[in-house]
């Protein structure tokens, strides 16, 4: 394979942006072939399932044009690491697509590959294949991940069951404000708030330590990618309930308390803004005991926001209720690519 000539700003070539960039990044692995060939070999593991995700994203819709490259490559591998910490299973392999503009720079790529390397290595997963190729448009991502979880114990959003409480993980709506927060619309939040909540958008957490913990103890789970209401939505429908939550229990982090304390409308972004890639599960509530033990020892905060209740043909999936008791109407429940955006993200 030719190797990366020229000065940064030269286009690059694609065996040669492979052979410098990415196939470093598979040598962990014997399977990958070096990225030299067009498919990799996986070893299977008696008594466990291999769990799939893929995830795109695209400049300007999942990311800033101008956010760094080091930070794109690693909220690529987040957010995909994210659906198999849903799941319960341990990554393992991530393959990536990627097309990049042209005119895209070395030191820019350089700067991703970058990025992918200090992911892989703090998650102890390895790139196995993937493609790149060169496009008019803007730069478009898509990453598969693979992880494997024990045989017929993987979470699915279809295990919800009335009187099973409702958690999540970590702080809810730091994305969502974090995006108002880079556009200037939150002129009056404190800039060290701003700071942390832009940097929450930009560089998500996946729970990939709690998600295993939860097998046996959840009975439904999906990650928050496009908003709390919209998500759980997609849980109450695949289990056939509905489901209540209470407003006054969303976690909030400092900075998302200080922005929402300073405009109460804000509330309906952190319900419906999406980008939070915590963890929502549902359980029994026998379970709850287990599940704080198991967020302790993995250090990763939860909460238990609501309710699950039995299907009602006439009520909204997901009812969510304010400080009073009273209902909220939610005139979006979350993000929907092919609707006209309403909130960004």
């Amino acid at each position: 394979m030719t190797t990366m000539a020229g000065s940064d700003d030269d286009p690059p070539d694609e065996f040669g942006l492979i052979a410098e960039l990415f196939a470093p990044l598979a040598a962990g692995y014997p399977g990958a072939l070096g990225l030299t060939d067009d498919a990799a070999f996986i070893a299977a593991s008696p008594g466990f399932d291999t769990v799939a995700t893929m995830d795109t994203m695209v400049a300007g819709v999942h990311f800033l044009p101008d956010d760094p490259p080091d930070l794109i490559a690693r909220k690529l591998v987040r957010v995909n690491l994210s659906d198999l910490a849903a799941k319960g299973a341990e990554p393992a392999f991530l393959m990536l697509a990627a097309a990049f503009p042209h005119g895209t720079s070395r030191s820019w790529l350089r700067g991703f590959a970058a990025g992918l390397r200090q992911d892989l290595d703090h998650y102890g997963v390895v790139l196995i294949g993937g493609d790149t190729v060169a496009t008019p448009g803007p730069l478009c991502l898509t990453l598969t991940a693979l992880g494997r979880v024990v045989a017929g114990k993987g979470l699915l959003r279809s295990g919800a069951q009335p009187g099973h409480q409702i958690w999540v993980s970590g702080s809810l709506g730091d994305a969502a404000l974090g995006l108002r927060a880079i556009g200037g619309a939150l002129p009056a939040l404190d800039p060290c708030h701003g700071a942390a909540l832009a940097e929450r958008y930009r560089l998500p957490h996946p729970r990939t330590g709690l998600g295993p913990r939860l097998l046996g103890l959840a009975s439904a789970g999906m990650d928050i990618s496009d908003g709390l209401v919209q998500d759980l939505g997609h849980i109450c429908r695949a289990s056939r309930v509905t489901a209540e939550i209470d407003a006054t229990l969303m976690p909030l982090s400092a900075a998302a308390a200080a922005a929402v304390s300073a405009d109460q409308s804000l509330l309906a972004l952190v319900l419906t803004g999406g980008d939070d890639y915590e963890l929502l599960f549902t359980a029994p509530p026998e379970a709850a005991a287990a599940i704080l033990a198991a967020a302790e020892a993995v250090q990763v905060p939860v909460a238990r926001i609501g309710h699950v209740a039995d299907a009602d043909g006439e009520a909204a999936p997901v009812t969510v209720r304010g400080a009073g008791g009273q209902v909220l109407a939610m005139e979006y429940g979350g993000w929907r690519h092919f609707c006209p955006p309403v909130q960004g993200g």
